[in-house]
């Protein structure tokens, strides 16, 4: 019995050990700059709507739009990151538009702005 407590606590040991040294071995996770990974799929689509509100500090527009099918939203009312910024220029609250939206993370994006 003694022989065999004996032996297992030496394998345990030893493999304890090689675990040790692969750990040590191996890259930490901050360096992963050789990595590339999957970049999640972009949701876009093109919508029509009337401008509720402009805030060109924050680059933002409030859209009062109609369903945009390829993103799977109903009718509604939402405020959307203007990029760039410089999207917001001449427009008026109230005007009709057709823009186009970056679903990503975050805040939607309107990356495009139409004016009929």
């Amino acid at each position: 019995m003694r022989a065999t407590l004996l032996a297992l606590a030496t394998s345990l040991t030893f493999a304890t050990a090689e675990t040790a040294a692969a750990q040590s071995a191996a890259k930490p996770m901050a360096d992963m700059s050789g990595m590339t990974m999957p970049a999640s799929a972009a949701k876009t689509g093109k919508g029509t709507g009337a401008i509720m509100a402009i805030d060109p500090k924050a680059a933002t527009v409030s859209i009062r739009h109609q369903p945009i099918a390829a993103l799977g939203w109903p009718a509604m009312t939402m405020t959307f990151k203007a990029t760039p910024g410089s999207l917001l220029k001449d427009l008026k609250v109230g005007q009709k538009i057709g823009f186009d939206v970056n679903a990503g993370s975050g805040l939607p994006e309107v990356t495009a702005i139409r004016k009929p």
